[in-house]
């Protein structure tokens, strides 16, 4: 977002709010696999509540049909990675969130979403576009990973 404009606003809202409920899934997440005996219990709920909601969502916004052609199972592996990326993180919040705590888990997750975008973008993997790495960009993935240490260092 190089300008300010109501538009920029509302999508950096947008995504700030999709930041906010990010650890309040993890913490109902938590306290549901305490319930239901393990973390892939939970995992499991939690993603299928999640198509449960997405379902009628794709009728009320009148999304097309998927395009389910011979192309797109010749494509690349690494496309069907998102849900398997998507299991990992939620089982890694629900168990780990209790363990080291809701803050050091997502300072971790934004330190490694930071260090991973970069190179992505960098060598331009998965298809994204190649932008190196500017020195303004390290040195925040720096300060963000001197964040880190701060919230570990304290740690009681």
């Amino acid at each position: 977002m190089s300008t300010l404009s109501l538009s920029g606003i509302i999508l950096a809202l947008a995504a700030l709010f999709a930041g906010v409920v990010v650890p309040i899934q993890a913490a109902s997440n938590a306290v549901l696999a305490r319930h239901l005996g393990h973390p892939l219990w939970a995992s499991a709920i939690s993603l299928i509540i999640s198509i449960i909601v997405l379902i009628p969502l794709l009728f009320v916004f009148k999304v097309p049909k998927p395009n389910f052609s011979v192309e797109l199972f010749s494509q690349p592996i690494w496309i069907w990675f998102g849900g398997i990326a998507g299991m990992i993180y939620l089982t890694s919040a629900l168990i780990l969130v209790p363990k080291i705590g809701s803050t050091t888990f997502f300072v971790m997750v934004i330190a490694g979403q930071l260090i991973i975008s970069a190179l992505i973008e960098h060598f331009g993997w998965f298809g994204m576009p190649q932008n190196p790495i500017p020195f303004g960009k390290i040195f925040g993935i720096g300060l963000v990973i001197a964040g880190v240490l701060c919230v570990q260092l304290s740690r009681k």
